[in-house]
């Protein structure tokens, strides 16, 4: 098994373990797991030469990830500082390296409405029951996130925009926790589980999309040296 691989099977292990411990009410398991995640998907990214907006919206990812592990507002405002700068790194990813045609106009023009109407309305929802110190921090934060979404759908093709779609939803379920409304059984297990597939998502999107715009150069180049 060459390195790449071997980096996907423990991020799949340790996504697996750090699952497992939160359906089970295993708080040890999941502080020792969740670490991991964001690493072992950093280096394989790495080593699949992923640009360095992904490595560093990844390694930002990581900050919030080890941040979020404490339940203090100050850890919880550091945690969603570092996830906001994560997503600038994306921003920056689409705007770099994403295709302006990778969906029709129209198409596009129907997601922009879509993610307008979830952003607009999840907060007006929310703010009544935020925290007053948390109403403005996580209004702008969700306005950043919404934006990755959408650029990750337009930009980069659809597991990315799928990646970008789940991670607005994680965040979400995030947002309804700290707003104290009605939880599903383990909710932290439902925040993980679309919180890791999104990440998942967001790199080998990426990367498998700029694998397929560098293949036709590649056997232009093999044509022609015959």
């Amino acid at each position: 098994m060459n390195s790449p691989r071997l980096l996907l099977a423990a991020f799949g292990l340790a996504a697996a373990v750090d699952l497992v411990s939160l359906a089970a009410g295993f708080d040890a398991g999941h502080a020792v797991a969740k670490p991991l995640l964001m690493p072992l998907l950093a280096l394989w990214a790495a080593l699949r030469k992923a640009p360095r907006p992904l490595l560093a919206a990844l390694l930002f990812g990581w900050g919030g990830d080890v941040l979020l592990l404490s339940d203090a507002e100050p850890a919880f405002l550091a945690g969603m500082v570092s996830f906001a700068a994560g997503h600038v790194c994306y921003l920056v990813l689409f705007a770099t390296y994403g295709s302006r045609n990778a969906v029709p106009r129209a198409r596009a023009g129907v997601l922009a409405f879509g993610y307008a109407t979830a952003l607009v309305t999840t907060v007006a929802l929310l703010w009544p029951d935020l925290p007053a110190g948390l109403r403005v921090p996580v209004a702008g934060y969700s306005l950043l996130l919404t934006a990755m979404a959408y650029r990750s759908a337009i930009r980069l093709g659809l597991f990315t925009g799928l990646g970008g779609a789940l991670f607005l939803l994680s965040d979400t379920l995030i947002a309804t926790g700290v707003a104290e409304w009605p939880q599903l059984p383990r909710p932290d297990f439902w925040i993980m589980l679309t919180y890791i597939a999104a990440q998942a998502l967001l790199a080998g999107g990426t990367l498998g999309a700029l694998d397929a715009r560098r293949a036709p150069a590649a056997t232009y180049g093999e044509m022609r040296a015959v």
